[in-house]
């Protein structure tokens, strides 16, 4: 099988993916489409002058045409989240845009994954679903892999382990009602308050660290405008566990039928994810403290998507 993605969104994340991808070696075939085609372009021949340094890939840019022999479909196309906004204060300029991006790449190829990175990420997973008319184990979102990585992240700070050794989710929404699995949050599988024990600095940062991981796009957005590096890897960590079969562990958004008592709405859990898409969807045991706050989410969540879905159907496709 040739590893081949179209990116559907040559902006800060749609760009910094293509090199983050290509510079990785992850992809041979790699389409950059976007509607502004002069923008595209100059993503495409700026990692061109780079080839030589890196693994073969064809990198170009151009139409939805370009998806017809692709594996993956991902897309980063949609309104920024300015200093101040919520994720899902995007939601309904971009599902407008989701209305003619999934027809758009469905009437070239319905036989690949489509992997939602566009925030509010979880509604716009469901729409895409929906659109698409695909098996909900072929669409999903980026999720809460991103913020998963920054808990973890936090939790080395505090504790000055590699987070490479830390073992903990964030699960539910990628935004304000992310939902951290102190619980279950263990360190080379010893329970984190019995590692607080080891470590002398106690568990009073919890409260802390679980605000950083919520607000850490915020911070980034106030300073540089966009947050783009850590999603692009967060995102290439998704391509290579399919591109390798893996049957990795990551806390993508998908379609949840039943848990609790949510259902029939997108959020993040853990999720087993190989070369078919998602495998299992994998339950998490919760203290009631999560569970109630995930169940809030859900909600939440779950009344966006019925805004989105109410909205004017599909528009023509672009060509």
């Amino acid at each position: 099988m040739i590893r081949n993605i179209a990116i559907i969104g040559a902006g800060n994340v749609g760009s910094t993916l293509a090199y983050t991808l290509a510079s990785a070696g992850t992809v041979e075939e790699l389409s950059l489409i976007d509607i502004n085609m002069a923008k595209a372009e100059g993503e495409v021949l700026d990692i061109r002058d780079g080839l030589s340094f890196l693994r073969p890939v064809n990198v170009r840019a151009g139409g939805y045409s370009l998806c017809r022999e692709a594996n993956i479909a991902i897309i980063t196309a949609g309104v920024n989240q300015k200093p101040g906004q919520t994720r899902l204060d995007l939601l309904h300029q971009n599902a407008a845009l989701y209305r003619r991006i999934i027809p758009s790449i469905l009437e070239y190829n319905d036989q690949l994954l489509v992997l939602v990175v566009t925030n509010p990420v979880d509604p716009l997973t469901y729409l895409s679903v929906k659109l698409s008319g695909l098996p909900s184990d072929k669409v999903f979102g980026s999720g809460t892999v991103l913020d998963t990585a920054r808990f973890r992240n936090q939790i080395s700070l505090h504790c000055r382990i590699n987070p490479r050794n830390i073992h903990g989710y964030v699960i539910g929404e990628h935004g304000d009602g992310a939902v951290v699995v102190w619980s279950a949050t263990q360190v080379a599988g010893i329970k984190l308050d019995q590692f607080c024990l080891f470590c002398g600095k106690g568990c009073s940062a919890q409260e802390e660290i679980g605000q950083k991981v919520r607000n850490a796009a915020e911070q980034i957005i106030t300073r540089k405008g966009a947050t783009y590096y850590a999603i692009s890897l967060a995102v290439k960590q998704i391509v290579q566990s399919i591109f390798g079969n893996e049957n990795s562990i990551l806390t993508i958004s998908s379609l949840v039928h039943q848990y609790s008592e949510i259902s029939n709405v997108c959020f993040s859990l853990p999720a087993v994810i190989n070369r078919n898409g998602i495998k299992d969807i994998l339950y998490p045991d919760l203290a009631d403290p999560e569970k109630e706050a995930l169940i809030r989410c859900a909600a939440i969540l779950k009344q966006a998507q019925n805004q989105i879905c109410k909205e004017a159907g599909p528009v023509p496709v672009l060509v």
